[in-house]
């Protein structure tokens, strides 16, 4: 909304509490990179949050979903064509604590870290009946440390860490993905209300873009205050972590980017995971 008497248009952002999206958000988050005329404010909440928040018309004017969260959220939202987090053959993780086949994964329960999650869409469509139950994403490395599952889907900074912990990794997403398509793996993105209007909408973007730049080109002081997100990784895996998903993909994802996302959701929809037909659209 505008504010008349100070003629300043406050847009909402919401994203996840993560490193590579506190990195992705600094520039804006810290005043370095300013619009004038508008003011933005931001909301820190798990993806899966705002997954559902999107879908119950609970509305930022930005807000980070998940790739496979899009189809439900579509009528009130259109994706940034920046901001994006893509896995070039890496991305979420199936992991154990001792190394099984696949078809012996598809008779477990799995936990995972959302049914909206983009990682639980692929899941799906490696093995599509396989059981699953939902746990916060920071409680799955130590479910399966524990034995109360046998298996669990990773994503953040558990892609790093697993082995440290006496995990195994059964299946890399990302790589099986580029096998099926040779595709890179769209994971995330952001969103911006339709109701904005196409001059807000491309100026929020256009923001979004030159905060992402700020950082690659400040990457130092941008990865400072990222570590404060980093649950625990030290500055090296930080570094590691923030260079897989901000990157020059996130500026810009690329003819090949946008093909994975609309490859990605119609595979959803014809398997039968997704009930609604996307129609992506982008802007800037």
């Amino acid at each position: 909304m505008t504010t008349a008497a100070t003629d300043v248009r406050n847009i909402s952002i919401a994203h996840s509490p993560d490193s590579d999206d506190a990195f992705m958000f600094y520039g804006l988050a810290t005043g370095k990179v300013r619009v004038p005329g508008y003011a933005f404010h931001h909301t820190l909440t798990d993806i899966e949050t705002l997954n559902r928040k999107a879908m119950n018309e609970q509305f930022y004017d930005v807000t980070a979903i998940s790739f496979h969260a899009y189809p439900y959220v579509q009528d009130n939202y259109t994706l940034m064509a920046c901001g994006g987090s893509v896995g070039e053959d890496y991305g979420p993780m199936i992991v154990a604590k001792r190394k099984f086949t696949l078809d012996e994964v598809k008779k477990m329960r799995i936990a995972v870290p959302g049914t909206m999650t983009t990682a639980y869409l692929v899941l799906k469509l490696v093995m599509p009946d396989v059981e699953t139950v939902t746990l916060d994403f920071d409680k799955i490395i130590p479910a399966v440390l524990s034995g109360e599952f046998d298996a669990g889907l990773i994503i953040h900074e558990g892609q790093l860490t697993y082995a440290n912990d006496g995990l195994v990794k059964i299946l890399d997403m990302g790589v099986w993905w580029r096998e099926q398509t040779g595709l890179p793996l769209p994971l995330g993105g952001n969103a911006i209300r339709r109701s904005l209007g196409g001059d807000v909408q491309l100026i929020t973007t256009n923001a979004l873009r030159d905060s992402i730049q700020h950082a690659l080109d400040h990457r130092e002081a941008a990865l400072e205050y990222a570590m404060q997100f980093a649950r625990d990784l030290d500055p090296v895996l930080a570094n590691r972590f923030v260079g897989m998903y901000v990157n020059e993909r996130t500026i810009n994802y690329g003819d090949d980017g946008r093909e994975a996302i609309r490859k990605l959701l119609d595979m959803g929809f014809e398997r039968g995971i997704i009930p609604h037909k996307a129609h992506v659209d982008f802007v800037g």
